[in-house]
């Protein structure tokens, strides 16, 4: 590799490590070329780069960015070594455990991780970095422990209005019923009513016998003639 070609792998690694706050890195020795393409397969599904590069020229594109803040990495810069650059800092360990599980062996291994300026050293720390927090994650877990007691006030205020709402039912319920009683107290008046037209039947049947009293009177005149002619019967 000439010189300008190892400056272009340093200027490129510089611009992933400038994008990327997380990154592992791996060995991946002994794997073998198919496997290595599988992996990077694995690595494109996810979003997640993958670069295989000299570790002196890892050191120095690290150097020349901040070398007080990777300095924790260096150790871990030997054999050969694989990148794998993340934007989500747990799924280069995901990749990694699941590629292990597939083909039944314990690589690639994973010699370090730089997770948003904290460091990782060494393959036991794998499972945890499987089971870490994602942003997103920790943003939603903030949100539901926000919500969680208004959540509890609004449950306690609609229970609060279902109990009043039944209160007032039962509370009603007693004037419906004396509503529908009504009626019936009514019946009596309704059938006095009825009956009145036969209470006034003798009235008009009283009525109705006074022209026949009347009719000796209207002849009365009739029966005085004679007593006026008495007189001139004695003289």
């Amino acid at each position: 590799m000439t010189k300008q070609e190892k400056n272009e792998v340093i200027e490129l690694l510089k611009g992933k490590f400038s994008q990327y706050n997380n990154f592992y890195i791996t060995d991946t020795e002994s794997l073998t070329v198919a496997q290595v393409g599988k992996l990077r397969s694995h690595c494109f599904s996810k979003q997640v780069e993958m670069k295989v590069a000299k570790n002196t020229l890892i050191k120095k594109a690290l150097e020349s960015i901040d070398n007080e803040k990777y300095a924790g990495v260096y150790d871990s810069l030997h054999k050969v070594t694989a990148l794998l650059f993340s934007e989500n800092p747990k799924d280069p360990a995901m990749i990694i455990s699941s590629f292990r599980k597939e083909n039944n062996n314990e690589r690639p291994v994973l010699k370090a991780a730089f997770i948003n300026g904290d460091v990782f050293v060494g393959d036991n720390q794998l499972k945890a970095l499987t089971q870490i927090k994602t942003k997103n994650e920790l943003i939603g877990e903030i949100i539901g422990l926000l919500q969680s007691p208004i959540q509890r006030v609004l449950g306690a205020l609609q229970n609060k209005d279902n109990a009043s709402k039944a209160e007032a039912a039962v509370a009603e319920a007693p004037a419906v019923e004396a509503a529908t009683e009504a009626p019936v107290a009514v019946a009596p008046a309704v059938e006095a009513a009825t009956e009145a037209p036969v209470a006034e039947a003798p009235a008009v049947e009283a009525a109705t016998a006074t022209p026949a009293t009347e009719t000796p009177a209207a002849e009365a005149p009739a029966t005085d003639t004679p007593a006026a002619d008495a007189p001139e019967a004695t003289a």
